[in-house]
C-alpha cells in the first residue's frame, strides 16, 4: 500500500508541476468553464421567462451547477490528453517499467486531476457569487454538490486514462472527449427536463448526467430530491470507469 501511494503522489507532483510551469496547458481548462458560464448563464439568461421555468435559485445558480459538473468531467478528460502525452514522449512506458506498483499510476493521474479541478472549481465559483448566484442550500448542501463534482471529475479521468492508455497516442483526444461531450449536452442544459420536447426530451430523460445535474441543482437551491439516486448513479459510473481504467492499464503493460 505504501508503494501505490509513493508512486502516486510522486506521479501527481510531477503533473501538477507541469502545470505550474506550463500556463498554456492549466489556462484553457480553466478558460473552457468561465466562457460557458458567461455564456450561458448572462447570454441565455432570457430564458428564465420561458413559461413553466420555475426553478426557484435563479439561472445563474441553475447554469453554475451545470457549469461546475463539466468542468470536472473535462477537468479529467485534460489530464487523459497528459497521459497520451506521456506514452508519445516515452515517460509513461519508462513509468511502467520502473513502478513497483502499478496501480498507483491510475491514482496518481486521478490525483493531479482532482487538483486541476479543485483550482478551476474555486475560482468558478467565486466568478458566479460575484455575478451575483443565488445560494439556498445550507452546508451540508453544498459539500454534497461538490462532493458530487469529485466523483464526476474522477469518472472522467478514468475514461480518459482507459482511451489513453489503449491507444497511447494523442490522436485519441477525440475519442477521450467527443463521448464525454455528447453525454454532458444531451441533459438538460439550458432548461428543466419538462421543458425539452421531442427526441431531445426522451434522450435526456434516460441520460445518467440528466439525474446528477438535477440533483445538483436541487442541492444548490436546498430542495428536497432523491440523494440516493444521484449519488448511486454517479458511484455506478465511477466503478464502470474503474474497471475501464485498470484494463486499459493492463492493455499498456502488454504493449510494453
Amino acid at each position: 500500500m505504501r508503494g501505490r501511494l509513493d508512486v502516486a503522489l510522486g506521479l501527481a507532483y510531477r503533473q501538477v508541476t507541469i502545470l505550474r510551469t506550463n500556463p498554456s496547458l492549466l489556462l484553457p481548462p480553466m478558460l473552457f468553464p468561465l466562457l460557458n458560464f458567461a455564456a450561458f448563464a448572462g447570454g441565455l439568461s432570457r430564458l428564465r421567462h420561458v413559461p413553466g421555468f420555475d426553478y426557484p435559485g435563479g439561472y445563474t445558480a441553475f447554469q453554475f451547477v451545470f457549469v461546475l459538473l463539466q468542468s470536472a468531467a473535462f477537468g479529467g478528460v485534460f489530464t487523459g490528453f497528459g497521459i497520451a502525452r506521456d506514452f508519445e514522449h516515452g515517460f509513461a512506458r519508462r513509468l511502467l517499467v520502473s513502478a513497483p506498483h502499478r496501480s498507483g499510476i491510475i491514482a496518481g493521474y486521478a490525483i493531479a486531476a482532482f487538483l486541476r479541478w479543485l483550482l478551476i472549481a474555486v475560482v468558478l465559483t467565486f466568478v458566479a457569487l460575484v455575478a451575483g448566484m443565488q445560494v439556498g442550500g445550507n452546508g451540508i448542501d453544498l459539500f454534497g454538490l461538490y462532493a458530487l463534482g469529485v466523483l464526476v471529475n474522477f469518472a472522467g479521468v478514468l475514461w480518459a486514462c482507459g482511451v489513453a492508455m489503449r491507444f497511447r497516442t494523442t490522436q485519441s483526444a477525440p475519442l477521450m472527449q467527443t463521448p464525454v461531450f455528447m453525454l454532458l449536452f444531451l441533459a438538460p442544459v439550458y432548461v428543466p427536463l419538462d421543458l425539452l420536447s421531442g427526441w431531445v426530451h426522451a434522450v435526456a430523460r434516460y441520460n445518467p448526467f440528466t439525474a446528477l445535474v438535477e440533483g445538483g441543482r436541487d442541492l444548490i437551491s436546498g430542495q428536497p430530491f432523491d440523494v440516493a439516486l444521484m449519488f448511486l448513479i454517479a458511484v455506478a459510473l465511477l466503478v464502470a470507469f474503474t474497471a475501464w481504467g485498470v484494463r486499459g492499464l493492463r492493455r499498456a503493460e502488454a504493449a510494453g
